[in-house]
């Protein structure tokens, strides 16, 4: 999922060194180079040489970043990961936790850049790998990597008495929410808002794979 904003490292004692955001931008680029054409002529039609070409870097550039043409979508679906959980990590400790996933899931996917471009990148991207085994384990690492770093963000909200297990478990449920919501919306041709939007499919699944979760029913 692209990111509905671009990605702008914080400032801090964890902030990225002028290098480490060149190199993250390059990696943006191909990674952008890279959806766009399998989008348009599938991952059987498209070479590492094109996305490079495309992006507008040597070859030897794409592979000091990638092993082969299907990683480079990572880093720019890890953008998306890192937009929504950064909007839920906005929430205030004590918040119900219902409204505030249902919140950043909706804002993430309702957001203007959403909405005019990256999600009808991701459903060209979708539907491309469902045929490409590699592109395919590209995007469920994506959404583990993101479920693992979600779940301190869930832990923060939920209180030091949250149990880590429940913590854990809701993490999960909230990542497939909105991984099963693309997934589903990108074999059709439904708009990206609207009655069968992800950001409709996914609040639907976040409900019914989290309805019965104690933690949510805490006062």
């Amino acid at each position: 999922m692209r990111s509905p904003r671009p990605y702008s490292p914080q400032a801090g004692p964890g902030a990225q060194s002028l290098t480490e955001r060149r190199k993250a931008a390059t990696q943006l680029d191909i990674a952008r180079a890279a959806c766009e054409l399998f989008a348009e002529h599938g991952p059987d039609g498209t070479t590492a040489e094109d996305i490079a070409h495309r992006a507008g870097v040597a070859l030897r550039t794409f592979y000091r970043y990638f092993r082969n043409k299907q990683e480079a979508v990572g880093p720019l679906l890890a953008v998306g990961g890192d937009a929504w959980r950064a909007l839920l990590a906005e929430e205030d400790p004590g918040t119900p936790l219902t409204e505030a996933l249902e919140r950043a899931v909706t804002r993430s996917l309702t957001d203007p850049k959403a909405l005019d471009e990256g999600l009808e990148v991701t459903r060209g991207l979708l539907r491309a790998a469902a045929s490409d085994e590699a592109l395919r384990a590209v995007w469920y690492r994506v959404n583990q990597d993101s479920e693992e770093r979600l779940v301190p963000v869930v832990a923060r909200l939920a209180g030091p008495e949250a149990e880590p297990l429940a913590v854990r478990l809701l993490a999960a449920a909230a990542t497939d929410a909105i991984r099963i919501s693309l997934e589903l919306w990108s074999t059709t041709d439904t708009p990206p808002s609207g009655p069968g939007s992800p950001s409709e499919l996914a609040v639907r699944c976040l409900r019914d794979l989290t309805g019965a979760m104690p933690l949510l029913r805490r006062p």
